[in-house]
C-alpha cells in the first residue's frame, strides 16, 4: 500500500533535503526516513545521504552547477574564416594549447548558438574575402610610386605640388569634410576631396526633413552616381543627441544575419545573444536613443529583411530614422507597400549635368585643372557619362600614368589611352 502511494509522489530535492535536515535538527532523523525521502524523491538511498551531507558540509541544497562550455569571439572568428569547419577550430585549441573540448562538445555548442540566431558566413564569402584582404595588402606594399626612377618621381611630385592655374571650382566648405574634405567611409584618391554638389544637398535635405520626423528615406539612383557619399556628408556632423550606425548588408541576407548585422552596426558591449529574443531586446534597448540607421545596398534586401527593419522602427520604445540607400532600393521598397508608405522622402541622384562636370571635376582634384574645359567635356561625353565613380577611377588612372613615366604629357591621346581602361569593351 505505501508503495504505491509513494509512486503517486514527487518531491523536488530542496524541499526533501529541508525537511530531513528539521528532523535531523530535532535529533530525531532515523533511516527510516531517508528510506521513505528516497521513494518520494525518485534516487536510491545512498543519493539521499549524500545530499545531506552536502547541505551539512556545504549548505547547498541544490546540485551543483555544471559550466557551461562557451565559445569566445575569437573562437567565431576562427570557426568564420574556417568556413564553419569546426575540425579547423578543434586542431586550433590543440595548437594553442591548454584544456581543449571533444570534437562532440564543439559540434554541439556551435549547433546550439546556431539555432540560437549566430551567423557564420559562407565558405565561399570567407575565401574570397581572404583573397581580396590579401590582393589589397600586396597592392599597399607594392608602393608603386617608389618603383619610379628617381628623375620621373620628381617631374610627376612637381605636377602634383604645383598645378597649373584653372577658373574657380566647387569644393566642400569648411565644415563638411577632415582634412581636404575627407569623410569617413569615402574613398579617395590621393590628393582628392569630396565635392558638394547639386545633389549631396538635395540628400542632406531630404535625410534632414526625415531626421525631423523620425521617418524612414530611400536615396536611389544608378550605379557609380556618388549615393553612399553624399548619405555620408549629409550625415558627417549630425545635431547633439543623435548618432549614426551603418548597417552592412550579408551577403544572401536573412532575417538572423540582418539581426546580426543590426547588433554589430549598434556596437553593443558583450557577447552576443544566444537568442533572438534577447538579441531583439537589446536591439530595442540601443535604439532607444535618437539614431540614424542607414542600410546601404538595400537593394539586396528580401521581403522578410524588410519586415524586420519595419519591426525596429515600429516598436514603441526605438527613435530610428531609417536611411535605405542603393541603386533598386526604390524597387525594393515598392515590393513592401507597408515599409513604403512610412517614406517620407524618395531621393534621386541622378548623373552630373554637364553644366557642372568641369567646375567639379577640377574641384574633385587639382589634376584635372591642368586639362583643358573641352577635353574635359570629350571625357564626360565619351566614357563617364556623369557618373562621379568613373571619374575618380579615372582619377586614380591619370596620377599612376603622370608617376611611372618621366615626359607624360595629359593630352587626348593619353586620356583616351587610359578610358580604355576604365570603360569595358562594347
Amino acid at each position: 500500500m505505501w508503495g504505491e502511494v509513494a509512486a503517486g509522489l514527487r518531491v523536488s530535492r530542496p524541499v526533501l533535503v529541508a525537511r530531513l535536515l528539521e528532523l535531523d535538527a530535532a535529533g530525531v532523523l532515523t533511516t527510516a526516513h531517508v528510506r521513505a525521502g528516497a521513494q518520494v524523491g525518485g534516487v536510491n538511498v545512498r543519493t539521499v545521504w549524500r545530499w545531506l551531507d552536502a547541505a551539512r558540509t556545504e549548505g547547498r541544497v541544490e546540485r551543483r552547477p555544471r559550466s557551461r562550455l562557451e565559445l569566445s569571439d575569437q573562437m567565431w572568428e576562427v570557426l568564420a574564416r574556417a568556413g564553419g569547419n569546426v575540425s579547423v577550430l578543434h586542431r586550433h585549441l590543440k595548437e594553442a594549447g591548454g584544456e581543449v573540448p571533444s570534437l562532440a562538445s564543439l559540434y554541439r555548442v556551435v549547433r546550439r548558438d546556431l539555432r540560437a540566431g549566430r551567423v557564420l558566413p559562407d565558405r565561399v564569402v570567407v575565401r574570397q574575402e581572404h583573397k581580396e584582404q590579401q590582393t589589397r595588402q600586396a597592392l599597399a606594399e607594392l608602393a608603386l610610386a617608389g618603383t619610379c626612377e628617381d628623375g620621373a618621381a620628381q617631374e610627376a611630385a612637381r605636377r602634383l605640388a604645383h598645378p597649373a592655374p584653372a577658373a574657380a571650382s566647387v569644393v566642400v566648405p569648411s565644415g563638411e569634410g577632415g582634412a581636404g574634405g575627407a569623410v569617413a567611409g569615402v574613398a579617395l584618391p590621393a590628393g582628392a576631396q569630396l565635392v558638394r554638389t547639386s545633389s549631396v544637398g538635395a540628400v542632406a535635405e531630404a535625410v534632414g526633413q526625415a531626421m525631423a520626423a523620425q521617418g524612414a528615406v530611400c536615396v536611389f539612383g544608378d550605379p557609380g552616381r556618388g549615393k553612399t557619399a553624399a548619405v555620408r556628408m549629409a550625415l558627417h556632423e549630425v545635431p547633439p543627441g543623435w548618432k549614426v550606425s551603418w548597417v552592412p548588408v550579408p551577403v544572401r541576407p536573412s532575417v538572423a544575419g540582418m539581426r546580426r548585422a543590426v547588433l554589430d552596426a549598434l556596437a553593443l558591449p558583450g557577447r552576443f545573444p544566444h537568442t533572438s529574443a534577447l538579441a531583439d531586446a537589446a536591439i530595442a534597448g540601443a535604439l532607444g536613443q535618437a539614431r540614424v540607421l542607414v542600410v546601404d545596398e538595400a537593394q539586396r534586401l528580401p521581403a522578410l529583411c524588410l519586415e524586420y527593419l519595419q519591426s525596429l522602427w515600429d516598436h514603441p520604445g526605438t527613435r530610428i530614422t531609417l536611411v535605405l540607400c542603393g541603386a533598386g532600393s526604390e524597387r525594393a521598397l515598392s515590393r513592401l507597400p507597408q515599409l513604403a508608405s512610412r517614406v517620407v522622402a524618395w531621393q534621386e541622384v541622378p548623373r552630373l549635368t554637364a553644366a557642372e562636370m568641369a567646375s567639379v571635376a577640377t574641384g574633385f582634384h587639382p589634376l584635372w585643372r591642368t586639362v583643358p574645359a573641352p577635353d574635359l567635356t570629350w571625357i564626360d561625353q565619351s566614357c563617364a557619362h556623369g557618373t562621379f565613380r568613373t571619374w575618380a577611377t579615372l582619377t586614380a588612372h591619370l596620377q599612376n600614368a603622370l608617376l611611372t613615366t618621366a615626359d607624360a604629357a595629359v593630352d587626348r591621346a593619353l586620356l583616351r589611352r587610359l578610358l580604355s581602361r576604365v570603360a569595358p569593351p562594347l
